[in-house]
């Protein structure tokens, strides 16, 4: 068990130095994250951005298990856990509307007490398929906004939002056994790489990657995937899907310089496998994964 542990470690820095190097020598850099609370350093440690994720459905802040409708598991009014992991320290929400991404309602007004109220930069998904909403996000507070089904169905459109929003829009990589899916993760079709590929010519600045399977089942991330994409685009990635330890966010930072800037955060969080206090001295290089976390006010 010990030496597959070092081993994973040792095959993730090197994929780390490869990457990086084909970045530095042939891709270029690209802006670090947001308006407000930009990715940077502390010491010589890259930090990696935790943005804890808040999924509403029928006005409840709720967990799903890979995506299914009807699998939920509900864990509270969605404003008063932003205000509480505000609080603690979190400079970024992940805020995806579940009713709007599956297509029967919306969650807008708590959505909108949210980006609006809190002093925090939010990043807003689901159902954001027209300019009419992309814009009233955007309006509303939210600092960024997540494309998924559009970016399969409407890639012109979405390559016109991109060139007049610039970093303010990401584009959802929805990502089940190496095929897009859509509408919620109800529909597929898209091959991962050709639309990567495509929105790199649109200059895509960032994607959200998530990996379908493990999301909210605490299986930890797809590191392949994650390094299937860095590897073809010269965008940030914010990794989603699976991650349930400190460790997993400890190998997610050591990952910052191939293109890793950000980590989405829910079900472990919810269920209580460490608190956003405790990952973000993680995330910011203040302490090992693996110390005993201290406790905090």
């Amino acid at each position: 068990m010990e030496f597959s542990r070092r081993w994973g470690e040792a095959s993730l820095r090197m994929l780390a130095v490869v990457m990086y190097l084909h970045r530095r020598c042939g891709r270029g850099h690209v802006k670090q994250m947001g308006t407000k609370t930009p990715a940077g350093t502390v010491g010589h440690v890259e930090e990696l951005i935790l943005l804890p994720a808040i999924d509403v459905k029928d006005g409840r802040a709720v967990q799903l298990r890979q995506g299914v409708d009807g699998s939920e598991r509900v864990f509270g009014d969605p404003v008063e856990i932003a205000t509480a992991w505000q609080r603690a320290g979190a400079q970024w929400l992940h805020v995806v509307d579940l009713d709007a991404a599956f297509g029967h309602g919306a969650n807008t007004e708590i959505i909108r007490r949210i980006t609006g109220d809190l002093d925090i930069d939010v990043e807003v998904s689901g159902g954001i398929r027209s300019t009419e909403s992309l814009t009233a996000a955007l309006d509303a507070g939210a600092s960024r906004v997540n494309i998924g089904t559009a970016a399969l169905e409407q890639p012109e459109w979405c390559a016109e939002m991109i060139h007049r929003f610039d970093d303010q829009v990401a584009i959802g990589l929805d990502v089940r056994d190496g095929v897009l899916e859509s509408h919620g993760w109800t529909q597929s079709g898209g091959d991962l790489l050709d639309v990567v590929s495509r929105f790199e010519q649109a200059g895509c600045r960032r994607y959200v990657v998530t990996d379908v399977t493990s999301d909210g089942m605490l299986t930890g991330p797809s590191y392949e995937l994650l390094g299937q994409v860095c590897a073809r685009t010269r965008g940030r990635i914010i990794a989603s899907g699976g991650i349930s330890t400190l460790e997993d966010l400890r190998r997610l930072r050591g990952l910052v310089p191939i293109g890793v800037e950000g980590a989405i955060v829910g079900t472990a969080l919810y269920v209580g496998n460490f608190t956003v206090a405790d990952a973000l001295d993680v995330c910011r290089g203040s302490v090992p994964a693996d110390a005993s976390p201290q406790p905090h006010d």
